[in-house]
């Protein structure tokens, strides 16, 4: 045991220093997404359905194009390895420019469904709360991918702190404007769902000059604003960020799909359960984002050890990474198990929403180590920049298996809500096992 830890040491230690920052960060957002429910729910169980449906599509929106946004991270990560300023610098300059430009795809995309969303089959007295939210949380995808493309940067050169600071300082300003704009304080009007999606937009746009100011005058960034200066757009760079921001962004989205497709299920089911449904999501979040946190810190680690061609660490970071994703998975699940009866009165004041909720803590608990196996082993892959294959992975569990098995379980065997559930733990635990066994089989020695 002390020889294992002896080999894992440093990289615990330097994993911890990266993603903590990173996790503070994401915990942040956990906050936030529970201050975004808690408010909206105690303001009215109907907005809490509307927000959970289009809450979800938006997901989907934002982990595709943030998948996209770390095509970057490799870029960085192996050119700061090999102490490659100034072409970091000009890795941003086209990353922001790609992900504008998907930006722009997204937004068409997304107001494609948005004329069509009285298809889906969502309960009628809904819609004239879902229409308008929707607009105004689409105006605000392009901020998301600005802001993405420079915390991608500041992460491959392992600054993960200025992030950090960011999104907390964005994060306290959304909370506020929430409490101000849905409950109508300090003479502001009482706008509930809109006031919710207009506070978004504005932490949005907040938090993407804030990162912009401070890679221009931060003294940190010097040597990396050069290069965004002086250097051109590179063809060869764009090139790269396409080849390796699709894969992710696909893979990402395909995994996030899942669970969009399970929430247009659990629609069909009625408003107490995708009330439910959105609650067990937020707390979920949790455990999702913190090991993402981590995760992302894997991703830096190894794409640094592989731009000096060091396969040993590059093994041995992941496998690390892994270990401490091992023991958050216990430590969150077990603190959600204990709390689960009182859970559900933090968001809403509705009996049937929270008795609901709790039936799903069986399934949660379920694929939280396929869920932990799965985000390791993605991120190891993007820090080796082998993300093509993880598009095939994603298909195969989340299509062919996780999407078939909430459709079976919840509708065919008729077991509602906890069925639909049911499927997130095969579709994971797949996913996680084979991005496993195609990291080992990549940096075999």
């Amino acid at each position: 045991m002390t020889g294992f830890f002896a080999i894992y040491k440093d990289h615990y230690k330097a994993l911890l220093r990266l993603g903590i920052p990173i996790v503070i960060g994401q915990l942040g957002m956990i906050i936030l997404g529970f201050a975004d429910t808690m408010m909206v729910g105690h303001h009215s169980t109907i907005e809490l359905a509307a927000a959970s449906f289009v809450n979800n599509l938006f997901t989907l929106a934002i982990i595709f194009s943030t998948g996209f946004s770390y095509g970057l991270t490799p870029i960085v990560g192996s050119m700061f390895g090999k102490g490659d300023s100034s072409g970091a610098g000009q890795a941003l300059k086209n990353s922001l420019a790609a992900n504008i430009l998907v930006a722009l795809l997204i937004t068409i995309g997304m107001f494609v469904i948005y004329l069509n969303i009285h298809h889906f089959g969502q309960p009628a007295e809904l819609l004239p709360l879902i229409r308008p939210y929707f607009l105004i949380l689409l105006v605000s995808l392009v901020f998301v991918l600005i802001f993405n493309a420079f915390k991608q940067f500041a992460d491959g050169i392992t600054d993960t702190k200025t992030s950090m600071w960011i999104l907390l300082w964005g994060n306290a300003l959304h909370i506020v404007l929430n409490y101000l704009l849905i409950y109508g304080k300090l003479g502001l009007p009482e706008m509930g769902l809109m006031g919710a999606g207009l506070s978004t937009l504005i932490a949005r746009i907040a938090m993407a000059i804030a990162f912009c100011a401070v890679f221009l005058y931060s003294k940190r960034y010097i040597s990396y604003l050069k290069g965004f200066k002086l250097q051109g757009f590179s063809k060869t760079i764009f090139k790269r960020l396409n080849e390796l921001g699709w894969p992710i962004a696909l893979q990402m989205g395909m995994e996030t799909g899942s669970f969009t497709f399970s929430t247009i299920m659990v629609g069909w089911l009625g408003t107490i359960a995708l009330a439910s449904h959105q609650v067990m999501l937020t707390i979920s979040s949790i455990c999702f984002m913190i090991y993402y946190g981590m995760g992302a810190a894997i991703a830096v680690r190894v794409s640094n050890f592989k731009g000096k061609n060091d396969l040993m660490n590059v093994r041995r970071s992941a496998y690390a990474g892994f270990h401490i994703i091992l023991l958050m998975a216990i430590i969150s699940s077990g603190a959600i198990y204990l709390l689960r009866n009182y859970l559900g009165a933090i968001f809403t004041e509705s009996p049937e929403v929270s008795r609901t909720a709790v039936t799903l803590i069986a399934p949660f608990l379920l694929y939280q180590f396929g869920d932990g196996t799965q985000i390791t082993f993605a991120n190891a892959l993007r820090g080796i920049a082998d993300v093509k294959p993880m598009i095939y992975i994603a298909f195969v569990s989340y299509f062919l298996i996780s999407i078939p098995a909430g459709y079976f379980f919840g509708f065919i065997l008729n077991w509602g809500i906890v069925g639909v559930w049911m499927a997130f733990p095969f579709g994971l635990t797949s996913a996680g096992i084979m991005f496993y066994l195609r990291f080992r089989k990549k940096t075999a020695i």
